[in-house]
């Protein structure tokens, strides 16, 4: 016997219930839309920092350039460049080997201070241990305690160690006074990693060490890079260290030098200029290779999720 309730058949060919729609295109944003005056007025902004910051160097250049012996009048390019008064410069000053003890000095402290901020860094950010903010706050005192009013009793320590006229003369002050900014900056940055990631790592019964090279390390890659190129700046910058603890001419750093360069040849403008941008290039060009890393530390943890 047949039943009546049958199920109804659907042809195979039959058509579906609802017509598809046809793909609408995205509607783009006219560009003169964005040009907002807020915008138009950061343009402007950036504009003339820009100016402000290029014309100088613009300018130093354009002297190194001059002849020798002649004033140099307006910011106009020579219309003879004098490139030989670099080599001349290089050839005087001794900067070959200027250059060489800066960047020995600046190895080993950006090496040794970035670790060390690490290290800080991490314990204050994720440990939790008695008297843990009163260390941090007697740590922070580096940042506002002028490094100035401590260089005569440094001087005194330092040679009462035979550190005098040394590479780690310059070097072990100038790791104290960047590791207070490097814990401040890595506490930072380990702070806002998200928390369920070093949970994750700790249900997985990863230890302390493991947790901060191979979880949080990574991710604030873009923030120790930060400090890599800052340690790197600074150190190479340092001229009041370097100028009291190495007296000797032959173990002086870039700055240095640069300074008893200047008071040897006060009047020769063009070839001041030139000593100034042998000195400045190679930090110029750490920072040029490497802008990518700092903008990307300096807005880490500008958004969240």
């Amino acid at each position: 016997m047949t039943s009546i309730f049958r199920e109804p058949r659907i042809a195979d060919d039959a058509a579906p219930a609802t017509a598809s729609l046809p793909e609408v295109a995205p509607r783009r944003r006219p560009l003169r839309a964005s040009l907002t005056p807020s915008a138009l007025l950061n343009y402007l902004l950036l504009g003339v920092g820009a100016v402000v910051v290029l014309v100088p160097l613009y300018s130093i250049v354009a002297v190194s350039l001059q002849p020798r012996g002649i004033p140099a009048a307006g910011l106009g390019w020579p219309a003879d460049p004098q490139w030989s008064n670099y080599v001349e410069a290089w050839n005087i000053g001794t900067f070959g080997v200027l250059l060489t003890n800066s960047v020995a000095i600046a190895l080993p402290v950006v090496t040794i201070a970035v670790l060390f901020s690490t290290l800080s860094g991490y314990a204050f950010a994720t440990m939790r241990f008695r008297g843990k903010e009163l260390i941090f706050a007697l740590l922070l005192i580096g940042l506002v305690l002028p490094f100035e009013g401590t260089i005569v009793p440094l001087y005194y320590t330092l040679r009462a160690l035979g550190l005098t006229n040394t590479m780690w003369g310059v070097a072990l002050p100038e790791i104290g006074l960047y590791v207070s900014f490097g814990t401040f900056w890595m506490r930072s940055a380990f702070s806002q990693a998200p928390p369920s990631i070093v949970e994750a790592a700790q249900v997985d019964g990863a230890r302390q060490w493991q947790i901060l090279w191979r979880v949080l390390v990574p991710i604030s890659w873009p923030s120790i890079t930060t400090i890599v190129i800052l340690f790197f700046i600074w150190s190479w910058n340092e001229f009041l260290v370097a100028l009291v603890i190495l007296q000797d001419p032959a173990s002086r750093t870039a700055p240095a030098g640069l300074g008893a360069f200047v008071g040897e040849y006060t009047s020769d403008v063009p070839l001041l200029a030139a000593a100034a941008v042998i000195v400045a290039v190679p930090v110029v060009l750490v920072y040029i290779l490497l802008q990518g890393y700092v903008i990307r530390g300096l807005t880490q943890g500008a958004v969240k999720g």
